[in-house]
C-alpha cells in the first residue's frame, strides 16, 4: 500500500513538472554576445522542448533596427527544437536577433540577443 501511494505520488508530480514546461533558449549560433569574423549564413537557435513552427519566429535586425534576416524561419528536419533563419551577407556590425516561440505543449516564450559581425 505504501509503494502505491509513493508510486501515485510521483506519476502526479511529474505530470505536474511537465505541465510547466517551456521551450528555453538553449544553445545559437553564433553565440550570444559572440564576435564572428565573417557574415554567418544563418542564426540556429536550439530550444529545450520542440517548437510549432507556425507560431514561431526569428528576426535579425542591424544596429539602425531594419530586418536583414530572409524571413525564411524554418523548423530542422532532423531536430524539432532548433529553428533556423538564413542570412544574407552581413558588413561588419551588431546584430540583434528577437526570438519568440511557441512549445508543442502551447507555452509562449521570447526573447533576443545580439551577436557581432567584424572585429
Amino acid at each position: 500500500m505504501k509503494r502505491t501511494i509513493v508510486s501515485f505520488l510521483l506519476i502526479v508530480l511529474a505530470g505536474a513538472a511537465r505541465l510547466d514546461a517551456h521551450a528555453f533558449l538553449k544553445r545559437v549560433e553564433p553565440a550570444v554576445g559572440s564576435t564572428v569574423q565573417t557574415s554567418p549564413a544563418e542564426v540556429r537557435i536550439w530550444f529545450t522542448e520542440n517548437i510549432e513552427p507556425a507560431f514561431s519566429s526569428i528576426r535579425v535586425f542591424d544596429a539602425s533596427g531594419k530586418e536583414v534576416d530572409k524571413r525564411d524561419v524554418h523548423l530542422d528536419r532532423s531536430d524539432h527544437a532548433l529553428l533556423h533563419v538564413s542570412l544574407p551577407q552581413l558588413g561588419a556590425g551588431t546584430y540583434k536577433v528577437v526570438w519568440r516561440v511557441v512549445s508543442v505543449d502551447t507555452h509562449t516564450t521570447n526573447g533576443n540577443f545580439t551577436f557581432r559581425v567584424g572585429r
